[in-house]
């Protein structure tokens, strides 16, 4: 009797143990709805987007200047060094002038006898006036002194003319900037015989007026029907930073031998610390504008190569994902413009692309 009781209380504990157990849950969809993965989407719209055309410009300063010696002679000084801002008319660089210097104080001395018979001449002259017209002295003796003192006048305006040019010649041994600028590169050194007569000649610095500055860009002969004054220009640094908006203001007229390509002149208005002369940076060239679908950087996928969206294609009642293969023209901001695959009311998916394979059925979000 026992044994049948506690076989009955072992039943009802099973049967007890048995009906606690939860039952099992329904699996639900990806992404864990019902019905497909939920997603957000845009709806594609067309936009005006730029078509350009990405060069290599360089910034060139209006004012620009190479040094080069006008005399020759050892280089004996040089003050200043690359990168320093100096003020118009400031001593960079002195050529050896002991020789010229001499030059200049034999023509002084020369200057100062020839004043000094000049100056006895108009006395004797007048003088003589006075000896004449008193008829003290014969006509050909006045005659006399006035031709002595135009020969002494002659001379000394002369000699004055000769100490002027020898005063010129003196001030080309001193190297001064022609502007308020920077000064460039310093290829010489104290010591360096220094030649206006060499094969090149010696270049001794460069000044550049960082302002007022020009980007030069080279656009190649195919677009010569399309490039004209007034096109827009946007100038960005290597990394693809926009620092300046502008527009074309120079078109040359013939086309560069060397490059086979147009030169065209754009106005630079950023400060020095942003842009500098010689400094090589990125320009695209705005040819027009036209609308275009765009879509949101994160919407776009690659496989192989190949540049891909996620659609949200309605299908029995619901969506799917469907895989669109796309052409990319440039960003537009956060976006790409897109010049094929794609169409203005297309249901571009944004959220859990990562997830999402061909054909997925999905659940766009409400006020996606």
């Amino acid at each position: 009797m026992k044994r049948i009781l506690g076989l009955g209380c072992f039943l009802l504990l099973v049967l007890a143990a048995t009906g606690c157990q939860k039952k099992p849950e329904v699996s639900a969809g990806p992404g864990g709805m019902q019905g497909g993965m939920p997603v957000r989407t845009v709806t594609v719209t067309l936009a005006p987007v730029p078509q350009s055309s990405e060069y290599v410009a360089t910034i060139k300063s209006r004012r620009s200047a190479t040094l080069l010696p006008q005399v020759n002679g050892l280089l004996t000084k040089i003050l200043v060094r690359s990168g320093d801002q100096v003020k118009a008319g400031q001593l960079l660089m002195e050529i050896d002038p002991r020789m010229q210097q001499a030059t200049v104080e034999s023509a002084r001395a020369t200057e100062r006898q020839k004043k000094a018979v000049y100056d006895y001449n108009v006395v004797e002259i007048e003088r003589q006036r006075k000896l004449f017209e008193a008829g003290v002295t014969s006509r050909d003796a006045f005659d006399q002194a006035k031709q002595a003192h135009d020969n002494a006048k002659a001379d000394y305006q002369s000699a004055v003319q000769l100490r002027k040019t020898q005063e010129e010649q003196l001030a080309y041994y001193t190297i001064r900037a022609p502007f308020d600028g920077v000064v460039g590169d310093i290829p010489v050194h104290v010591g360096d015989y220094a030649s206006p007569s060499n094969s090149p000649a010696t270049v001794l610095t460069t000044v550049d007026e960082n302002k007022d500055l020009e980007a030069y860009i080279y656009v190649p002969t195919e677009r010569a029907g399309q490039v004209r004054q007034g096109l827009g220009v946007e100038l960005m640094d290597n990394a693809g930073k926009l620092l300046e908006k502008t527009k074309i203001d120079f078109l040359s007229a013939q086309v560069d031998s060397t490059l086979q390509g147009i030169l065209v002149k754009a106005p630079v208005h950023a400060m020095p610390e942003v842009l500098r002369n010689a400094q090589m940076i990125k320009a695209r060239v705005i040819w027009s504008t036209a609308p275009m679908a765009v879509v949101p950087v994160l919407a776009v996928t690659r496989q192989g190569g190949q540049t891909f969206v996620f659609v949200a294609q309605p299908q029995q009642g619901g969506f799917i994902a469907r895989q669109a293969a796309v052409t990319l023209g440039d960003t537009v901001g956060n976006n790409y413009a897109v010049t094929s695959g794609l169409s203005a009311g297309d249901k571009v998916i944004i959220s859990n692309t990562q997830f999402l394979v061909k054909d997925m059925p999905v659940m766009p979000l409400p006020g996606a």
